[in-house]
Parts: structure tokens; sequence; C-alpha cells
């Protein structure tokens, strides 16, 4: 498949499963406008290749994906209040956007998870039907910590595992590692680093053996009928991320991981 037009992806076609790479590898694969375009025109061509039954989707280099770019949130902050509301709005919809694309995808999402799944790049893990880990592979809700709201994180959380494990993740901005994330349903027994593609291929295989109709059948009942309320939370959670960021908290926030500091949170 053509990589002239995507920047930040690669795709690639192996029996029947399509690999969709991010490959912001210098920033950790960080999210920003056009990883988030390429990640989404990537989808919408996997979906009409008839040789492909399912997705993996991984990281190029050392993380699956470190969220959001905050260079992106840093240019929004840096606008008028007026200007800068509709664009933290249009940020987090283009986000949550992307994860509804993969909630209603009809083929089977492998995340395929090396290093770390931070903010919303675990939500994009999330977004994924099933997750295969790797020994190093470690997943972070830290928006709390940069005066952020991680609201469509916190959707999928919850209706993944429970809102008891998305309390404690979103509030304290713990990381949980491989070990402990197979131990709480998150994902099968973790894999060495050089093997997460090829266990990934391997259940991406597995659910490609039962006839599409059926898979797609039953994929559509676990994310839009069973998970209805989540697209309506995802909505929910894009909006109230979005008001967060015109805070003072969120500003410094921001500014103090750019600068590569401790933040200095007003009173």
């Amino acid at each position: 498949l053509p990589r002239c037009l995507l920047q930040y992806v690669e795709i690639k076609i192996h029996v029947g499963v399509a690999k969709i790479l991010m490959d912001r590898s210098a920033v950790l694969n960080a999210l920003n406008p056009q990883l988030l375009a390429d990640l989404s025109t990537a989808i919408s061509v996997v979906h009409q290749e008839n040789r492909v039954a399912s997705v993996v989707l991984a990281g190029n280099g050392d993380d699956f994906c470190s969220g959001i770019d905050l260079k992106s949130l840093s240019a929004i902050a840096d606008l008028p209040e007026a200007d800068a509301l509709p664009q933290w709005f249009s940020a987090w919809q283009h986000l949550t956007e992307l994860y509804e694309q993969l909630l209603r995808f009809p083929k089977p999402v492998i995340a395929a998870v090396d290093g770390g799944a931070i903010g919303a790049g675990l939500g994009l893990a999330l977004a994924a039907d099933m997750i295969v880990a790797s020994s190093r592979a470690s997943f972070t809700a830290v928006a709390v910590r940069r005066g952020l709201v991680g609201g469509s994180t916190a959707a999928l959380l919850a209706f993944r595992y429970g809102s008891a494990l998305a309390a404690r993740m979103l509030l304290t901005g713990q990381s949980v590692d491989a070990d402990e994330a197979y131990r709480l349903g998150m994902c099968g027994p973790p894999v060495p680093s050089d093997q997460v593609w090829v266990a990934a291929h391997e259940l991406a295989c597995q659910c490609a053996q039962a006839p599409r109709a059926a898979v797609q059948a039953t994929k559509r009942m676990l994310n839009e009928a069973i998970g209805e309320t989540l697209l309506t939370h995802l909505a929910t959670g894009a909006a109230n991320s979005a008001t967060a960021c015109t805070t003072e908290s969120a500003a410094e926030g921001i500014r103090a991981f750019l600068d590569r500091r401790e933040p200095e949170w007003p009173d």
C-alpha cells in the first residue's frame, strides 16, 4: 500500500492481517494532528481491503504511544481565550472520533503494546478489541498530573475494566506494568519485546478463522449494543477534557512538561 499518502503511519498486509504502524518514534509516537489524521486514513484504507480480516495496531521504536503531543496543546494555549476554546474542543473531538472509528470498525483490532501506552495512547490501546503486551509494556493515565482531564480514556477504562481500576489509574496517575495488566485481565501473558508482533499476529489470525459476518456482528454487539452508553461517555469525556484545558492548572502543567520541570500549581 502506498506510504506517500501517510506521513507518520505505515500499513503492511501479511496473510490477511494488516499492521498499522505509528511512526513518530523520536517523540514516542505522540499524537499530533497529522498522526491522528494518518491513523484515521489508514483505518479507512484497511476497511476497504477485502483481503484484510483483522488488524494489528503498533508503535515504532521503544514505546507504543505517549499520548497527545503537548506541543500541539501548547500552541493552542498561546492563543487568545476566545480563539483557543473552539480549538480545544476540536482537538479532543478528533481524538475521540478516532477512538469511535476503531470501536465501530468491523474487523477485530489487536493493540500490540511494547513500552509505554500513556494517556491518549492508553485510550488508543483500549479502543482496540484486545491488547497483546510485551514484558516491558506499561499502561498509564497521566492527565491529572498535567492539570488535564483524560475524559475519553476514563470512559474507555471504565467500560473495559470497571470504575474501580479507572479511578485508581486516573486519580493517581500510577502505571500498571505488564504482569499486573495480565492479572487484571487487560491482556494475555506478557511476551518478550521481539515477540509482541508475532503474538498479536497469531491472535489476529485466530479472529480471522471465524466467518466475517459473525465476527462483525459480535463486535457490533460488544461495542455498540452492550457499549451503547460508551459512545455517549466518549463525547462527554471529550467535552470535559476540552473545558479543563482552559484552566490555569492545565496551562502550567503543559508548560512544566515542555520545560522539563516540576509544575508549580496555582492555589
